[in-house]
């Protein structure tokens, strides 16, 4: 039996973004996490950013737009596996991560559900963007209880 397990590169995929697209995110994360959701401007993102207006708006039509690719991308940047060597081990580190991320940006991630529930479009990026994260990272962990010994094979599905 060949066993296939996920590499961690493949579990956090490479950013989508050129290195000037994700400083405009990590900014927009920044002001989310000072200002709140209402009180972001994408001219406030762009003049932190030094960026034009332009610039944002040609990459990002809408502020519900940039508030949910910063917030994929923030999650895309922190979402490392865990390999403490028990599967019961990784999952509570998943869990305890999840758990952090979600108290750390309680306000964000209530703006993001808030914008996505107005938007179909949003909601189709953020089921393809970051659930396949969250997918890509469960497999990995779960592939490495496989190998192992701890779970069966048949326990990891597509």
């Amino acid at each position: 039996m060949v066993v296939r397990t996920q590499t961690v590169q493949e579990c956090t995929q490479a950013s989508p973004w050129s290195p000037r697209e994700a400083e405009i995110l990590a900014v927009t994360l920044r002001l989310l996490h000072e200002h709140g959701y209402d009180q972001l401007t994408v001219e406030a993102v762009a003049g932190a950013a030094h960026a034009s207006k332009a610039t944002v708006y040609r990459r990002w039509p809408s502020k519900a737009e940039l508030v949910l690719a910063a917030f994929i991308e923030g999650v895309r940047q922190v979402a490392l596996p865990p390999n403490t060597g028990t599967l019961r081990g990784d999952l509570l580190s998943m869990g305890e991560t999840c758990g952090q991320h979600g108290a750390e940006h309680a306000s964000t991630i209530r703006a993001v559900m808030v914008e996505v529930s107005r938007h179909p479009a949003l909601n189709d990026a953020l089921q393809e963007q970051f659930l396949k994260q969250r997918k890509a990272l469960i497999q990995h962990v779960l592939r490495q209880a496989v190998d192992r010994g701890e779970i069966s094979e048949d326990v990891v599905t597509d």
